[in-house]
Protein backbone atom coordinates (compact mmCIF):
# COMPACT_ATOMS: atom_id res chain seq x y z
CA UNK A 1 0.00 0.00 0.00
CA UNK A 2 1.43 3.58 -0.81
CA UNK A 3 0.88 6.18 1.60
CA UNK A 4 1.07 10.05 1.34
CA UNK A 5 1.69 10.74 4.89
CA UNK A 6 2.05 14.78 5.44
CA UNK A 7 2.82 16.21 8.83
CA UNK A 8 4.41 20.04 8.49
CA UNK A 9 5.22 20.48 12.58
CA UNK A 10 7.13 18.46 14.48
CA UNK A 11 4.65 16.80 16.64
CA UNK A 12 2.84 15.63 13.80
CA UNK A 13 6.07 14.05 12.82
CA UNK A 14 6.49 12.20 16.18
CA UNK A 15 2.95 10.84 15.20
CA UNK A 16 3.47 10.05 11.62
CA UNK A 17 6.62 7.93 12.53
CA UNK A 18 4.28 5.94 14.96
CA UNK A 19 1.84 5.54 12.39
CA UNK A 20 4.41 4.33 10.03
CA UNK A 21 5.07 1.54 12.78
CA UNK A 22 1.62 0.43 12.99
CA UNK A 23 1.30 0.05 9.19
CA UNK A 24 4.09 -2.36 8.24
CA UNK A 25 5.25 -3.35 4.40
CA UNK A 26 3.71 0.22 3.25
CA UNK A 27 5.81 2.49 1.17
CA UNK A 28 5.70 6.00 2.24
CA UNK A 29 6.23 9.78 1.01
CA UNK A 30 6.15 12.41 3.34
CA UNK A 31 6.96 16.10 2.89
CA UNK A 32 10.41 15.86 4.47
CA UNK A 33 11.84 13.76 1.75
CA UNK A 34 12.08 17.41 -0.35
CA UNK A 35 11.20 20.19 2.97
CA UNK A 36 12.78 20.72 6.29
CA UNK A 37 10.02 20.51 8.64
CA UNK A 38 11.35 23.84 10.40
CA UNK A 39 10.59 25.56 7.20
CA UNK A 40 7.18 24.13 6.90
CA UNK A 41 6.41 25.02 10.62
CA UNK A 42 5.41 28.76 10.01
CA UNK A 43 3.33 30.03 12.43
CA UNK A 44 1.16 33.38 12.39
CA UNK A 45 -0.49 35.66 9.31
CA UNK A 46 2.31 37.44 8.18
CA UNK A 47 4.88 35.09 8.67
CA UNK A 48 2.92 33.21 6.12
CA UNK A 49 2.36 35.90 3.94
CA UNK A 50 5.87 36.78 3.74
CA UNK A 51 6.46 33.06 2.64
CA UNK A 52 3.29 32.66 0.47
CA UNK A 53 5.35 31.93 -2.92
CA UNK A 54 6.66 29.14 -0.76
CA UNK A 55 3.96 27.19 0.44
CA UNK A 56 2.38 27.94 -2.73
CA UNK A 57 5.41 25.74 -4.58
CA UNK A 58 4.82 23.02 -1.71
CA UNK A 59 1.45 22.99 -2.82
CA UNK A 60 1.97 22.61 -6.39
CA UNK A 61 4.85 19.80 -6.01
CA UNK A 62 2.72 17.82 -3.54
CA UNK A 63 -0.17 18.28 -5.69
CA UNK A 64 1.56 16.67 -8.74
CA UNK A 65 3.14 14.00 -6.46
CA UNK A 66 -0.34 12.72 -5.73
CA UNK A 67 -0.80 12.60 -9.25
CA UNK A 68 1.86 11.45 -10.34
CA UNK A 69 2.55 8.88 -7.98
CA UNK A 70 -1.48 7.83 -7.54
CA UNK A 71 -1.08 6.69 -3.58
CA UNK A 72 -3.29 4.46 -2.29
CA UNK A 73 -4.44 7.11 0.60
CA UNK A 74 -3.36 10.62 1.51
CA UNK A 75 -3.05 11.00 5.08
CA UNK A 76 -2.76 14.10 6.76
CA UNK A 77 -1.64 15.52 10.18
CA UNK A 78 -2.92 18.47 11.81
CA UNK A 79 -1.19 21.28 10.38
CA UNK A 80 -4.41 22.12 8.52
CA UNK A 81 -4.53 25.18 6.49
CA UNK A 82 -1.85 23.40 3.73
CA UNK A 83 -2.73 19.88 4.80
CA UNK A 84 -6.75 20.18 4.02
CA UNK A 85 -6.27 21.76 0.71
CA UNK A 86 -4.02 18.73 -0.14
CA UNK A 87 -6.51 16.15 0.97
CA UNK A 88 -9.10 17.65 -0.77
CA UNK A 89 -7.40 17.34 -4.11
CA UNK A 90 -6.62 13.51 -3.25
CA UNK A 91 -10.60 13.38 -2.70
CA UNK A 92 -11.68 15.07 -5.69
CA UNK A 93 -9.27 12.17 -7.84
CA UNK A 94 -11.07 9.36 -5.78
CA UNK A 95 -7.59 8.85 -3.49
CA UNK A 96 -9.11 8.22 0.36
CA UNK A 97 -8.06 11.26 2.36
CA UNK A 98 -7.87 10.88 6.08
CA UNK A 99 -7.03 13.78 7.82
CA UNK A 100 -5.50 13.23 11.48
CA UNK A 101 -6.46 15.65 14.31
CA UNK A 102 -9.76 17.84 14.03
CA UNK A 103 -9.21 21.56 13.24
CA UNK A 104 -10.09 23.66 16.33
CA UNK A 105 -13.23 24.43 15.08
CA UNK A 106 -14.85 23.79 18.62
CA UNK A 107 -12.70 27.05 19.82
CA UNK A 108 -13.39 29.96 16.73
CA UNK A 109 -14.34 29.83 13.50
CA UNK A 110 -17.55 27.17 13.54
CA UNK A 111 -18.01 28.09 10.32
CA UNK A 112 -15.27 25.87 9.17
CA UNK A 113 -16.98 22.54 10.03
CA UNK A 114 -18.71 22.07 6.58
CA UNK A 115 -15.47 22.70 4.48
CA UNK A 116 -13.25 20.33 6.93
CA UNK A 117 -15.64 17.60 6.01
CA UNK A 118 -15.84 18.65 2.30
CA UNK A 119 -12.51 17.97 2.08
CA UNK A 120 -11.84 14.61 3.95
CA UNK A 121 -13.14 11.11 3.70
CA UNK A 122 -12.42 10.34 7.47
CA UNK A 123 -11.53 12.88 9.89
CA UNK A 124 -9.73 10.88 13.22
CA UNK A 125 -10.25 13.19 15.97
CA UNK A 126 -8.23 13.48 19.54
CA UNK A 127 -11.16 14.40 22.12
CA UNK A 128 -14.22 13.21 22.18
CA UNK A 129 -16.51 15.98 22.06
CA UNK A 130 -15.22 16.19 18.60
CA UNK A 131 -17.11 13.92 16.01
CA UNK A 132 -20.49 15.24 17.23
CA UNK A 133 -19.62 18.94 15.84
CA UNK A 134 -19.28 17.40 12.20
CA UNK A 135 -22.72 14.84 12.86
CA UNK A 136 -25.14 16.95 10.42
CA UNK A 137 -22.09 16.26 7.47
CA UNK A 138 -21.56 12.15 7.50
CA UNK A 139 -21.93 10.39 4.54
CA UNK A 140 -20.84 7.90 2.48
CA UNK A 141 -17.93 9.63 1.76
CA UNK A 142 -17.30 11.52 4.92
CA UNK A 143 -16.66 10.29 8.68
CA UNK A 144 -15.89 11.54 11.89
CA UNK A 145 -14.44 9.32 14.92
CA UNK A 146 -12.76 9.06 17.89
CA UNK A 147 -9.54 7.21 17.82
CA UNK A 148 -8.31 8.90 21.61
CA UNK A 149 -5.03 11.07 22.11
CA UNK A 150 -1.70 9.31 21.28
CA UNK A 151 -0.57 11.16 24.61
CA UNK A 152 -2.42 8.91 26.29
CA UNK A 153 -0.60 6.16 25.05
CA UNK A 154 3.01 7.77 25.51
CA UNK A 155 1.71 8.14 29.24
CA UNK A 156 0.71 4.46 29.50
CA UNK A 157 3.80 3.19 28.13
CA UNK A 158 6.12 5.04 30.58
CA UNK A 159 3.81 3.59 33.40
CA UNK A 160 1.79 5.52 35.80
CA UNK A 161 3.13 9.21 37.46
CA UNK A 162 2.74 9.21 41.68
CA UNK A 163 3.71 12.92 42.28
CA UNK A 164 4.11 11.96 46.34
CA UNK A 165 7.10 12.75 48.18
CA UNK A 166 7.15 12.10 51.80
CA UNK A 167 6.60 14.81 54.46
CA UNK A 168 10.21 14.93 55.34
CA UNK A 169 11.59 15.38 52.22
CA UNK A 170 11.92 19.06 49.95
CA UNK A 171 8.84 19.72 47.97
CA UNK A 172 9.13 20.31 44.60
CA UNK A 173 7.60 22.70 41.95
CA UNK A 174 7.91 22.18 38.57
CA UNK A 175 8.11 25.18 35.49
CA UNK A 176 7.28 25.01 32.02
CA UNK A 177 7.51 28.70 30.78
CA UNK A 178 6.93 27.91 26.72
CA UNK A 179 9.33 26.88 24.16
CA UNK A 180 9.17 30.26 22.48
CA UNK A 181 12.00 32.91 23.04
CA UNK A 182 9.02 35.61 23.54
CA UNK A 183 6.61 33.48 25.71
CA UNK A 184 9.57 32.75 27.99
CA UNK A 185 10.50 36.64 28.34
CA UNK A 186 6.80 37.28 29.15
CA UNK A 187 6.19 34.57 31.51
CA UNK A 188 9.28 33.35 33.61
CA UNK A 189 9.61 36.53 35.54
CA UNK A 190 6.23 36.61 36.71
CA UNK A 191 7.00 32.89 37.66
CA UNK A 192 10.71 33.63 39.62
CA UNK A 193 8.87 36.29 41.47
CA UNK A 194 5.93 33.98 42.93
CA UNK A 195 8.62 32.13 44.54
CA UNK A 196 9.16 35.00 46.03
CA UNK A 197 5.70 35.02 47.88
CA UNK A 198 6.13 31.15 49.20
CA UNK A 199 6.66 30.46 52.51
CA UNK A 200 7.64 27.08 51.82
CA UNK A 201 11.14 26.17 50.87
CA UNK A 202 10.75 23.97 47.49
CA UNK A 203 13.23 22.34 44.90
CA UNK A 204 12.48 23.77 41.56
CA UNK A 205 12.58 22.52 38.02
CA UNK A 206 12.67 23.95 34.71
CA UNK A 207 12.80 21.95 31.59
CA UNK A 208 13.66 23.84 28.68
CA UNK A 209 12.48 22.43 25.48
CA UNK A 210 15.54 23.52 23.33
CA UNK A 211 18.76 24.75 23.28
CA UNK A 212 17.64 28.11 22.83
CA UNK A 213 14.93 27.96 25.63
CA UNK A 214 18.17 27.17 28.03
CA UNK A 215 19.57 29.99 27.49
CA UNK A 216 16.89 32.51 27.92
CA UNK A 217 15.80 30.98 30.71
CA UNK A 218 19.27 31.00 32.03
CA UNK A 219 19.10 34.37 31.19
CA UNK A 220 16.07 35.49 33.26
CA UNK A 221 16.93 33.44 36.33
CA UNK A 222 20.03 35.45 36.65
CA UNK A 223 17.73 38.35 36.26
CA UNK A 224 15.53 37.13 38.49
CA UNK A 225 16.86 34.83 41.35
CA UNK A 226 14.98 32.94 43.42
CA UNK A 227 15.09 32.98 46.99
CA UNK A 228 18.37 31.64 49.03
CA UNK A 229 16.39 28.78 50.29
CA UNK A 230 15.33 27.66 47.01
CA UNK A 231 17.29 25.01 44.66
CA UNK A 232 16.36 25.87 41.41
CA UNK A 233 17.61 23.28 38.47
CA UNK A 234 16.96 24.02 34.52
CA UNK A 235 17.28 20.61 32.72
CA UNK A 236 17.11 19.43 29.54
CA UNK A 237 14.38 18.38 28.28
CA UNK A 238 12.71 15.51 30.53
CA UNK A 239 9.34 17.84 30.78
CA UNK A 240 7.15 14.72 31.15
CA UNK A 241 9.59 13.18 33.85
CA UNK A 242 9.93 15.79 35.77
CA UNK A 243 6.10 16.37 35.72
CA UNK A 244 5.51 13.11 37.01
CA UNK A 245 7.88 13.72 39.96
CA UNK A 246 7.28 17.33 41.41
CA UNK A 247 3.92 17.82 44.06
CA UNK A 248 2.56 20.76 41.46
CA UNK A 249 3.41 22.97 38.85
CA UNK A 250 2.73 25.98 37.03
CA UNK A 251 2.83 25.79 33.08
CA UNK A 252 2.54 28.15 30.07
CA UNK A 253 -0.64 27.27 28.07
CA UNK A 254 -0.04 25.09 25.05
CA UNK A 255 0.65 20.93 25.07
CA UNK A 256 2.72 21.19 28.07
CA UNK A 257 -0.34 21.54 30.00
CA UNK A 258 -2.18 18.05 28.69
CA UNK A 259 1.19 16.11 29.74
CA UNK A 260 0.92 17.65 32.81
CA UNK A 261 -2.67 16.91 33.46
CA UNK A 262 -2.01 13.14 32.22
CA UNK A 263 0.86 13.35 34.98
CA UNK A 264 -1.72 14.24 36.93
CA UNK A 265 0.34 16.74 38.42
CA UNK A 266 -1.37 20.07 40.23
CA UNK A 267 -1.64 22.17 37.51
CA UNK A 268 -2.12 26.52 37.56
CA UNK A 269 -2.17 27.49 34.00
CA UNK A 270 -0.36 30.45 33.13
CA UNK A 271 -0.07 32.83 29.83
CA UNK A 272 -0.17 36.04 28.46
CA UNK A 273 0.01 37.90 25.27
CA UNK A 274 0.34 41.85 24.05
CA UNK A 275 -3.19 43.79 24.92
CA UNK A 276 -3.74 43.96 21.17
CA UNK A 277 -3.69 40.33 20.69
CA UNK A 278 -5.26 39.57 24.09
CA UNK A 279 -8.41 41.55 23.10
CA UNK A 280 -8.48 39.85 19.15
CA UNK A 281 -7.98 36.16 20.86
CA UNK A 282 -11.30 37.84 23.22
CA UNK A 283 -12.88 38.03 20.21
CA UNK A 284 -12.46 35.24 18.23
CA UNK A 285 -12.29 32.85 20.48
CA UNK A 286 -15.68 32.29 21.37
CA UNK A 287 -16.72 28.64 21.42
CA UNK A 288 -15.01 27.73 25.04
CA UNK A 289 -14.48 29.98 28.09
CA UNK A 290 -11.42 27.94 29.08
CA UNK A 291 -8.05 27.60 26.94
CA UNK A 292 -6.30 24.34 28.83
CA UNK A 293 -7.08 21.31 27.01
CA UNK A 294 -8.22 19.90 30.02
CA UNK A 295 -10.47 22.54 30.97
CA UNK A 296 -12.14 22.24 27.31
CA UNK A 297 -12.42 18.76 27.74
CA UNK A 298 -14.13 18.89 31.21
CA UNK A 299 -16.35 21.82 30.19
CA UNK A 300 -17.64 19.71 27.32
CA UNK A 301 -17.91 17.31 29.25
CA UNK A 302 -20.53 19.11 31.85
CA UNK A 303 -18.13 19.28 35.11
CA UNK A 304 -15.75 20.86 36.71
CA UNK A 305 -12.62 22.51 35.41
CA UNK A 306 -9.23 20.80 36.68
CA UNK A 307 -7.23 23.11 36.45
CA UNK A 308 -7.06 26.85 37.33
CA UNK A 309 -5.93 29.37 34.68
CA UNK A 310 -4.25 32.62 35.22
CA UNK A 311 -4.57 34.59 31.96
CA UNK A 312 -3.42 38.23 31.17
CA UNK A 313 -4.22 40.81 34.21
CA UNK A 314 -5.02 38.07 36.35
CA UNK A 315 -1.70 36.14 36.05
CA UNK A 316 0.57 37.96 39.33
CA UNK A 317 3.19 36.58 40.84
CA UNK A 318 0.31 36.66 44.04
CA UNK A 319 -1.83 35.03 42.41
CA UNK A 320 0.40 31.53 41.18
CA UNK A 321 2.02 31.71 44.72
CA UNK A 322 -1.53 31.67 46.65
CA UNK A 323 -2.47 28.77 43.91
CA UNK A 324 0.60 26.91 44.46
CA UNK A 325 0.67 27.25 48.67
CA UNK A 326 -2.88 25.93 48.64
CA UNK A 327 -1.24 22.39 47.08
CA UNK A 328 2.49 22.94 48.77
CA UNK A 329 0.60 23.30 52.53
CA UNK A 330 -2.21 20.95 52.15
CA UNK A 331 -2.04 17.23 51.13
CA UNK A 332 -5.60 16.55 50.93
CA UNK A 333 -5.94 19.59 48.47
CA UNK A 334 -3.38 18.22 46.41
CA UNK A 335 -4.60 14.43 46.19
CA UNK A 336 -8.01 16.45 45.43
CA UNK A 337 -6.19 17.90 42.65
CA UNK A 338 -4.78 15.31 41.16
CA UNK A 339 -7.99 13.21 41.21
CA UNK A 340 -10.01 15.72 39.62
CA UNK A 341 -7.65 15.88 36.73
CA UNK A 342 -7.44 11.87 36.55
CA UNK A 343 -10.98 12.01 35.94
CA UNK A 344 -10.52 14.05 32.94
CA UNK A 345 -8.40 12.47 31.28
CA UNK A 346 -10.15 9.54 31.27
CA UNK A 347 -12.20 10.90 28.28
CA UNK A 348 -9.33 10.68 26.26
CA UNK A 349 -8.96 6.87 26.29
CA UNK A 350 -10.63 4.57 23.67
CA UNK A 351 -10.31 1.12 22.98
CA UNK A 352 -6.60 0.01 22.32
CA UNK A 353 -3.74 2.10 20.71
CA UNK A 354 -4.84 5.26 19.07
CA UNK A 355 -2.58 5.83 16.01
CA UNK A 356 -3.41 1.64 15.88
CA UNK A 357 -6.87 3.07 15.28
CA UNK A 358 -5.78 5.55 13.03
CA UNK A 359 -3.92 2.63 11.52
CA UNK A 360 -6.84 0.98 11.06
CA UNK A 361 -9.22 3.49 9.65
CA UNK A 362 -6.97 3.78 6.95
CA UNK A 363 -6.92 0.28 5.71
CA UNK A 364 -10.59 0.26 5.93
CA UNK A 365 -10.44 3.36 3.80
CA UNK A 366 -8.44 2.23 1.19
CA UNK A 367 -10.41 -1.16 1.02
CA UNK A 368 -13.81 0.83 0.79
CA UNK A 369 -12.94 2.59 -2.43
Amino acid sequence: MKVLLLAGEESGVLYAERLKQALPGCEFRTYQDRYKTSDLAVMGFWPVVKRIFFFLGVQRTMKRIIREWRPDAVVTIDYPGLNLKLAAYAKLLGIPAIHIVCPQVWAWHQDRIPKVAASVNRLLCFFPFEPALFKNYESPDFHATFIGHPMVDVFNGEGRATNETSVASARRIAILPGSRIGEIRRILPRLLKSLHLLKTPAEVLIPAANDAAYSEINRQVRANPPPDSFKLEIAHGGARDILRKVDCAAVASGTATLEAALAHCPTVLVYAVSPMLAWFARRVITGVRHIGLANVIAEKSGVEPPMPELLQEAFTPEAVAAQLTAWLDDDEARGRASRALDAVMARLHSDGDALGAAAREIKEAVNAR
